[in-house]
């Protein structure tokens, strides 16, 4: 695929949180994807770390949009404590 028709958006993301004194063993998962109708979605994957965990869709009117709303919730991930894996 020539370069210019790449995409500069990141697609997929995952963050983890480890810390043994409290406990905490959990990631988080963001993904943007296009189904099969060409609808945009961002898609968050999260739980404890060696578990299914939970998982929620969000359909998004562009690939711009959909790559603002995942770096905003990375960075509050982030405040939160998570690193980048």
């Amino acid at each position: 695929m020539p370069d210019e028709l790449r995409s500069t958006i990141k697609h997929h993301l995952v963050l983890h949180r480890i810390d043994p004194e409290q406990g905490i063993r959990r990631f988080y998962s963001l993904m943007i994807e296009r189904d099969l109708f060409g609808t945009i979605r961002l898609v968050r994957h999260w739980g404890r770390i060696g578990t299914n965990g939970q998982e929620k869709a969000e359909e998004l009117a562009s690939e711009d949009e959909a790559g603002e709303a995942l770096e905003i919730l990375a960075q509050a991930k982030r405040r939160q404590g998570y690193c980048d894996l």
